[in-house]
């Protein structure tokens, strides 16, 4: 169970869990959303080491608000540590926003002004969280639908300095490149250029909605075209790094959703042959 993550696995949600359990698909890896699962015990516990029993697993967190100014939690940290211990996690990821600010939690992934100020003090941060947990950490580019008038530097760029200076690893996720090349009217080829393929550790693959002239990350769609088209072009620069499809809302059979990563499998190696 040492292996790398590798193929095109899914995101694990609760009502897939007894079939998965009962049928053990040929997924070839699932990822965990962290803070589903972070109780000292119940049901979640035991099926998310069940799950990891029989599968390759990665951990997906949203709370620890790596992009704030709040000292870091460190009984959070060490939870999420316990985690990863347990289930074998191969790597913990983390998305590049803050949720908290002065204690209040805002239960969103709210977006970073791209300053030097702000890649300072998320690069500290990322180390310090990297060195508690003990194991790799790899962070998302995250949807964004306002910018700030006052950053001087580009998001991928940003992403780019950040990774070098915390020395960790990066998780691209393809639809909010999309979704952030639409919203604020940008060719997505600009943030790729700036990608630092050789710190992708995982790529992210997912749906979303338009509403009111915006493109809203939803996770509650099949990908689509314009996404398949992006993971198609950048596939030559990263051709053994882990593929995720992930489904939140409005959540299909498991059936239908296992049927689209096979779909999105089939992508994925007719455009490395």
């Amino acid at each position: 169970m040492d292996a790398p993550l590798a193929g095109l696995g899914v995101g694990l949600r609760g009502p897939h869990l007894p079939e998965i359990l009962r049928d053990r698909p040929a997924v070839p890896w699932f990822e965990l959303l962290t803070d589903n699962h972070l109780a000292a015990g119940g049901a979640l516990r035991f099926q998310a080491e069940a799950v990891a029993e029989r599968y390759p697993v990665a951990l997906h967190g949203v709370g620890m608000s790596l992009g704030g100014a709040d000292p870091l939690d460190p009984d959070y940290l060490d939870r999420v540590r316990g985690l990863a211990r347990r289930t074998g996690a191969r790597h913990v990821s983390e998305h590049l926003s803050f949720t908290a600010s002065g204690g209040v939690h805002s239960h969103d992934l709210l977006p970073l002004p791209w300053t030097e100020e702000a890649l300072e003090l998320t690069a500290a941060r990322a180390r310090e969280a990297q060195d508690r947990l003990g194991t790799p950490l790899l962070l998302e580019n995250v949807s964004t639908y306002l910018e700030y008038g006052h950053s001087t530097l580009g998001e991928g760029e940003f992403l780019a300095e950040l990774c070098a200076r915390a020395d960790c690893g990066l998780l691209l996720d393809l639809n909010n490149v999309h979704v952030n090349a639409v919203n604020h009217g940008r060719d997505p080829a600009e943030f790729l250029d700036a990608v630092p393929w050789e710190r992708v550790g995982e790529v992210h693959l997912a749906g979303h909605a338009a509403r009111g002239g915006l493109l809203i990350d939803t996770h509650g769609a099949p990908v689509c075209a314009d996404v398949i088209e992006l993971f198609v072009r950048v596939l030559p620069r990263i051709p053994e790094v882990p593929v995720l499809l992930e489904r939140d809302t409005r959540l299909p059979p498991w059936a239908e959703l296992w049927a689209e990563a096979r779909r999105l499998d089939q992508v994925r190696r007719a455009a490395l042959a």
